[in-house]
């Protein structure tokens, strides 16, 4: 019985650090962005995030067996990697146009999307909990942005093409994690993870401007730093909290990230004023971002009940 508190506490524990993780996460990339490109950006979280997964799965002798894997499941590896850096990069032009809470608003769009992929290619069953949290999510985004509809609609600013941008960031995750999805049956996370994040660096360094890193002053290098760092505990801290912890909780507790940008804009404003500005959203758009956070749990719920069906 003790066994089962701590687990749960302990996945409760990984999944809450990694929806704190990702909530921070837009803020240091907006510094970042400042002087550094997407791709550049980008490239030095991959390639950092491969180094470290690399020498781990070299001293414990568990690389991904390349040779062994089917030709299908290369073809699955290169559209995973597509889809990722596709995510990664997108994800970031977009926030070059939006404040880091609206960027992590509309990614929520993600585990939507990945719903219906697994409708429309998998067959699986869209119950009535993962309907009512997919109506509460999209009902929740038109209220986020009940002063900018008429922007959003009418004409392709750069708050068009931001939210653009990510909505299609959202889509390519979806594609990146149903490849995913497919491939753990032949390789681990961790090996999946090296040959994704490989790949993704190989991919970028011929776009990469890479000495644009000589250029951030300490407060960008440490975000930077922080980015890297983001990209490997967090989704270390995700893969781990799945290993312990039902799923769907672990999906209702990351649900929780955007709340922790908010959060995490509001300190970087008093801490950081010459690099934030306070972001203009009206009570409405923080209801509506509540009902994000709840809908997307609600899916998670939903998405449980389907498994124990």
């Amino acid at each position: 019985m003790q066994t089962v508190v701590v687990r749960h506490w302990y996945g409760f524990g990984l999944a809450l650090l990694t929806a704190v993780l990702w909530g921070m996460l837009p803020v240091a990339l907006k510094l970042c962005l400042e002087v550094m490109d997407a791709i550049s950006i980008t490239w030095y979280r991959f390639t950092a995030a491969a180094l470290v997964v690399g020498i781990m799965l070299y001293k414990t002798k568990a690389l991904p067996p390349m040779r062994a894997i089917s030709r299908t499941n290369n073809l699955l590896i290169a559209a995973a990697a597509v889809g990722l850096i596709a995510n990664y990069v997108l994800y970031l032009q977009g926030l070059n146009y939006l404040n880091p809470e609206t960027g992590q608003v509309v990614i929520q769009l993600a585990p939507f999307l990945l719903m219906i992929g697994g409708i429309l290619i998998y067959k699986e069953q869209f119950n009535r909990l993962e309907k009512l949290g997919a109506l509460i999510l999209l009902s929740g985004l038109m209220l986020f942005f009940n002063d900018r509809l008429p922007v959003l609609f009418s004409s392709l600013g750069e708050y068009t093409q931001g939210v653009l941008l990510i909505v299609v960031a959202s889509i390519t995750w979806a594609w990146y994690a149903l490849s995913q999805k497919v491939l753990l049956r032949a390789v681990t996370a961790k090996q999946l993870t090296l040959i994704l994040y490989s790949a993704g660096g190989v991919a970028l360094l011929p776009f990469s401007d890479l000495a644009s890193v000589t250029q951030l002053n300490s407060l960008q290098m440490w975000a930077l730093v922080f980015c890297c760092a983001n990209t490997l505990v967090g989704y270390g801290a995700f893969t781990e909290a799945l290993n312990v912890w039902h799923a769907s909780k672990v999906s209702a507790v990351i649900a929780l990230a955007p709340l922790f940008t908010f959060a995490s804009m509001e300190m970087a404003v008093w801490v950081w004023p010459d690099h934030f500005v306070a972001s203009e959203l009206d009570t409405w758009a923080y209801i509506g971002a509540g009902m994000v956070m709840l809908g997307s749990m609600l899916a998670a719920a939903g998405k449980a009940k389907a498994k124990q069906a």
